[in-house]
């Protein structure tokens, strides 16, 4: 079985959408974050319990995080490749 990394064109092609989805999934942590302060700052529940969203932040931080290092990796080897050339 071939690693995700092999194929440098399919990477090329998913370097945009990576990065768009890691921010799309640190902005909606972020949301998850905020939701979780004000439900604890007014005592009260908005829809969930607060430490319910400070949970839910942390996993989509996680998860944003796992997308950025993949984004990452992906323009270390594009660059790299594009220096090699030169």
């Amino acid at each position: 079985m071939t690693q995700h990394w092999a194929d440098r064109e399919k990477m090329r092609t998913s370097l945009a959408s990576n990065g768009k989805w890691a921010h799309t999934f640190w902005f909606i942590a972020a949301v998850f974050a905020i939701l979780g302060v004000i439900g604890d700052a007014m005592n009260t529940t908005l829809g969930l319990e607060p430490t319910s969203w400070f949970l839910l932040a942390i996993a989509t931080f996680i998860a944003s995080t796992t997308m950025f290092i993949g984004w990452a990796v992906s323009w270390y080897l594009e660059t790299a490749e594009t220096k090699k050339k030169e």
